[in-house]
């Protein structure tokens, strides 16, 4: 049986080669979810998972996006 993304959204931190961060946000168990974002951006980044915990604001607005599990967003600053 194929393991499921989940239906929580996970915040992850992103770091591209010139040292900047990005904040994306997947839908996806936190496991899943740096490989996800790492797809999604250029080679050699690295993505962490930030142990933030979303407010209800946050959450409504990310279930907005109508995200499918398995997607990712950048998040803007």
């Amino acid at each position: 049986m194929a393991e499921t993304f989940g239906s929580s959204f996970t915040v992850v931190e992103v770091t591209a080669d010139d040292t900047k961060t990005q904040l994306w946000i997947a839908l996806a168990k936190p496991s899943q979810a740096p490989t996800l974002v790492l797809a999604a951006v250029p080679e050699g980044w690295t993505a962490e998972v930030l142990d933030t915990p979303l407010t209800p604001k946050q959450q409504q607005m990310f279930e907005e996006l109508n995200l499918e599990p398995g997607d990712v967003h950048r998040i803007d600053k």
